[in-house]
C-alpha cells in the first residue's frame, strides 16, 4: 500500500526538550555538589537538569515517601479508616532512630501517625503503620515493592519500611523525584495537609520537620528529607509559583545546609532561567487527517492529556512544529490510537518526537461507503 506523509507546518509559541543538555533549554545548570541530583517540571513532565539520575543509592528516609503512598493507598481503598487508631507493638516501641516517641500498647491517631511519618520522620511511626497495614513490616515491604514496580520505578528496591541502610535497599534520584510527584498528583489533599508541616507535637515532644527550605522559600510545600552515614545528606523539595510545580532531588549532599542550599538552586534555576506553557488542551484537535472506509471521513488527532511544554526563555518564536503521519487510515480506528507524530525544531534541531492519538473512535461505514472508498484507494 502506498504511504504517504502528511504534513502540517505551524509555528509554535514555545519548544520542549526532555533533557537539560539539548537544546531548547539553559546549557549550564547551576553547581550540584552531590553524589546525583534531578529537576523536574511536573506541570510539564520534562527532566530541566539531571547528573547520575539513574545510579543506585542509599535512600535514607526518603524511602519514607513510600510508606505514606502505601498508607494513603489503604485508606483510600478502605483498608484503613481515617478516624482509627493502630496499635504500637514492641518493635515498633523500640525502633532506633527519628522517633516519635511511641509507646508500648499505646493506641494512636492514624493522623498523628501520618504526621509523625512526613514530619518527625518517625522509625516507630513507620512501623506501626506498616504493621496495621499489613501485619508486618515484611508484608508491607513486598506492598511497597509492588508500589514501585506499579509505578515504574526501575531503580528502586526496599528492604524495610524506615530507610535503614540495607545493601538490597537502593533507589535513584530519578526515581525519587518520580515518587513524589505521583505523591502530589495522586493524593493532592493529603499532601497539602502533612508535607507543608513545620513541626509536630506528640506525647509533649516538639519536633520540627529537617526540610529548612519550608522556612526559607514560602512557595516550597515539600517533600521529605533523609539521614545515614551510607547515603549521605538527602532531599526531595517541591514548589509551586503560580500554576507551575518544580520538584528537586539532591542525594549524597555533604551536610544538612548543602542538600538544601542546593535544592533551592534547583528550583530558582528551574523557575527563573526556564517557562512552560500549555499548548493543547486535552481533547483538543492538533490536526485532522482523512480516513478511508469510515462513518467520518475526517479524523481529528491530538493529546488525551494537556500538553504542556517548557523552555529557556526567550526562543519561543523560534520554535516549529510537524505533524506527520502516514496515510491512509482504514477504519476502524479507536480513541487512544497512536494515529502520528509531532515533531518540534528549533532552529532546525530536532527536539522531540510526540505521539499523536486519535481523539474519537471512527467505525466502519456501510457497504456503499466501503465500496466507495475503496475505488478511492485505487485511484491513489
Amino acid at each position: 500500500m502506498k504511504m504517504k506523509k502528511f504534513l502540517y507546518s505551524l509555528l509554535f509559541l514555545f519548544v520542549i526538550s526532555p533533557v537539560w543538555a539539548v537544546v531548547g533549554l539553559p546549557a549550564d545548570p547551576p553547581r550540584i555538589e552531590a553524589r546525583a541530583w534531578m529537576l523536574l517540571d511536573a506541570s510539564s513532565g520534562q527532566v530541566l537538569a539531571a547528573r547520575n539520575e539513574d545510579q543506585k543509592l542509599a535512600p535514607a528516609s526518603l524511602t519514607k515517601m513510600m510508606t505514606a503512598y502505601v498508607v494513603f493507598e489503604a485508606i483510600k481503598s478502605g483498608k484503613l479508616k481515617s478516624g482509627q487508631n493502630l496499635k504500637v507493638s514492641e518493635r515498633a516501641a523500640s525502633a532506633a532512630g527519628a522517633r516519635m516517641f511511641a509507646r508500648v500498647g499505646q493506641e494512636i491517631k492514624l493522623d498523628d501517625l501520618l504526621m509523625a511519618l512526613i514530619v518527625q520522620s518517625g522509625n516507630d511511626a513507620a512501623l506501626v503503620l506498616a504493621e496495621g497495614v499489613a501485619g508486618s513490616e515484611e508484608a508491607f515491604v513486598g506492598m511497597m515493592n509492588a508500589q514501585a514496580k506499579k509505578l515504574g520505578l526501575d531503580s528502586t528496591r526496599f528492604a524495610n519500611a524506615t530507610g535503614h541502610s540495607q545493601p538490597d535497599h537502593y533507589s535513584s534520584a530519578r526515581d525519587m523525584t518520580r515518587l513524589a510527584n505521583w505523591m502530589i498528583q495522586s493524593f493532592p489533599q493529603q499532601y497539602k495537609r502533612y508535607y507543608a508541616q513545620r513541626e509536630f507535637t506528640f506525647n509533649g515532644v516538639t519536633q520540627q520537620n529537617r526540610n529548612r527550605l519550608l522556612w526559607l522559600d514560602p512557595q516550597v510545600d515539600g517533600v521529605k528529607t533523609g539521614y545515614t552515614s551510607a547515603a549521605g545528606y538527602c532531599l526531595v523539595a517541591s514548589a509551586e509559583r503560580g500554576k507551575r510545580r518544580l520538584i528537586a532531588t539532591v542525594m549524597g549532599a555533604r551536610s544538612e545546609v548543602d542538600r538544601g542550599m542546593h535544592a533551592q538552586k534547583l528550583l530558582n534555576y528551574g523557575f527563573l532561567e526556564t517557562e512552560s506553557l500549555r499548548y493543547y488542551r486535552a481533547g483538543q484537535a492538533v490536526a485532522r487527517i482523512p480516513v478511508y472506509k469510515g462513518s467520518s471521513r475526517e479524523l481529528p488527532i491530538g493529546f488525551l492529556k494537556d500538553f504542556s511544554l517548557t523552555t529557556q526563555k526567550g526562543v519561543s518564536s523560534r520554535i516549529k512544529a510537524q505533524v506527520i503521519t502516514e496515510q491512509p487510515y482504514i477504519a476502524p480506528l479507536k480513541k487512544g490510537q497512536v494515529m502520528g507524530t509531532l515533531r518540534l525544531t528549533l532552529d532546525g534541531e530536532t527536539l522531540g518526537h510526540y505521539p499523536l492519538v486519535a481523539l474519537n473512535d471512527v467505525p466502519v461505514a456501510g457497504w456503499f461507503g466501503r465500496f466507495w472508498d475503496g475505488l478511492r484507494l485505487l485511484w491513489k
